[in-house]
């Protein structure tokens, strides 16, 4: 028995491994995506006072910080008993659809694009954003305008573009002038052409020969239930709604309040990963394999879960998608498509809101309400279904906090996707650089984020520290 090591997986945000077992023949027995950092915002939340989260959970992650503001805002107001005012839920809206863009377009263009605009195959150097711009520099000067057009919109509402500080209990700290929402509406209209022509771009590779295996074979292929956010007509909401499942063929098996989200959703530990193992308890976990409840969030995941989208470009690009891909889709590369889709949706969305004559209203805050010391959250995150729930006690002090971020939904299946695409790529020991790029695009698709995903396993954070004499010679390790 042998095993490869991907380390570290390289494209992704946060650090990880990839250990895949082969067996005495040289063909895989098992994969596994370690990952290998950890973060503890779950204990060190707790004793601070409530309302102080949304500020606090903006650093787990300079990626998604509006994520964690927007799902620990709503936990908050409900702690609080303090339902926003219209006003304040659409500005919170308008910026969190900011923030999506903002997500997606870095991860499609900085961390996907490259395996497709320069195929697989290439040089590992110029397999990046670097090596993109060798190619078409136009291309990525275009990114980075368009990319500053979405922190100004995130700094005009959140105040500051990765650790917004906008929301707190029962609404907003600040109303929009109409300077400010003319500004946000011109810099929507053309991100949304922006979006418009990525989504094309990525289009563009799916009648190409050489991808064809790719996005539409059996590396990257897994069946499982999918989950997102949806509204009263079962299309997708970032910002709020229920969180409806389905199941493999796409029919309905729950829809559920935020609120009831202990009595879906069961979280298993494994020892070798701080991050858990999330399934559906109402299946049941039954190992790490498709006969579990395991479920997939994120772009596909919501495009699995809803009817489309309630704007009109979005939506014929959704009904496109579904012509493709079938519904549900289980090719693991449409996590792309449906990715640049979203964005042609926040474009859309906030061209919506920065019209709405609610968006100028000074009525921003309701401070009324009846404390309850319990709330849950939740949002969808550019990379799928995000829940903040604490709990306090009759001083508002933090007594309890459970995070499930979409990356560890994910991770059940990103495990098997590394696993299948490895048994199929990797044959009587034989592999290249090629191979083990392809093996990462497995957990590429999926946009894992891993500074919000580690959690602490049972026993402890596993420390070992090495000493060293002055030459340099280590002497002793001292394990915890």
């Amino acid at each position: 028995m042998s095993i490869i090591t991907i380390s570290p997986a390289t494209r992704l945000e946060g650090e990880a491994e990839i250990r895949i077992v082969l067996d005495e023949g040289g063909n895989v027995k098992d994969a596994f995506f370690q990952i290998i950092e950890f973060r503890g915002f779950e204990k060190f939340c707790v004793g601070r006072p409530v309302e102080e989260l949304p500020r606090i959970v903006t650093r787990i992650c300079g990626v998604c910080p509006w994520a964690h503001h927007m799902a620990s805002s709503k936990a908050v107001d409900m702690v609080f008993g303090r339902e926003p005012t219209i006003a304040a839920k659409k500005i919170r809206e308008l910026g969190y659809c900011a923030h999506i863009l903002d997500s997606h377009s870095i991860h499609f263009y900085a961390l996907s694009l490259p395996d497709f605009a320069l195929t697989p195959s290439a040089p590992r150097r110029e397999r990046s954003l670097i090596g993109l711009y060798r190619k078409n520099p136009e291309l990525v000067k275009k990114v980075l305008e368009m990319r500053d057009r979405i922190i100004k919109v995130e700094e005009i509402i959140g105040g500051k573009a990765i650790h917004p500080v906008t929301s707190i209990p029962g609404g907003i700290s600040k109303a929009l002038s109409k300077e400010e929402v003319e500004e946000i509406r011109n810099h929507a209209k053309e991100l949304l052409k922006f979006s418009i022509e990525t989504v094309e771009l990525f289009k563009g590779f799916l009648n190409k020969e050489e991808y064809k295996d790719i996005i539409f074979g059996d590396y990257y292929y897994l069946e499982t239930y999918y989950a997102g956010l949806v509204d009263r007509n079962k299309k997708i909401n970032f910002y709020d709604g229920k969180v409806r499942v389905v199941d493999k063929k796409g029919g309905e098996v729950f829809i559920f309040e935020p609120k009831d989200y202990l009595e879906y959703i069961g979280e298993k530990v494994v020892g070798w990963s701080y991050t858990k193992m999330p399934y559906l308890k109402k299946i049941g976990w039954k190992g790490l394999s498709t006969e579990s409840g395991i479920y997939r969030v994120g772009p596909l995941g919501r495009l699995n879960a809803s009817e489309g989208f309630a704007t009109e470009k979005a939506q014929e690009y959704y009904e496109e998608f579904t012509e493709i891909f079938g519904k549900p889709a289980h090719h693991t590369m449409a996590y792309h498509l449906a990715r640049v889709i979203e964005m042609v949706y926040a474009s859309e969305r906030m061209i919506e809101l920065s019209e709405d004559k609610d968006i100028l209203s000074r009525d921003i805050v309701n401070l009324e309400g009846e404390f309850s010391g319990f709330g849950v959250g939740i949002v969808e995150a550019p990379r799928g279904t995000l829940i903040h729930h604490y709990e306090t006690d009759r001083h508002g002090i933090t007594t309890k906090v459970n995070l499930i971020i979409p990356t560890t939904m994910n991770n059940p299946s990103i495990n098997l996707d590394i696993r299948r695409a490895a048994s199929k790529l990797i044959k009587k020991g034989e592999f290249d650089d090629k191979i083990l790029n392809m093996v990462e695009m497995a957990f590429r698709a999926y946009d894992p984020c891993l500074a919000c995903s580690t959690h602490n396993i049972p026993g402890g954070i596993k420390v070992y520290v090495g000493v060293y004499d002055s030459e340099g010679k280590l002497i002793r390790i001292i394990r915890r």
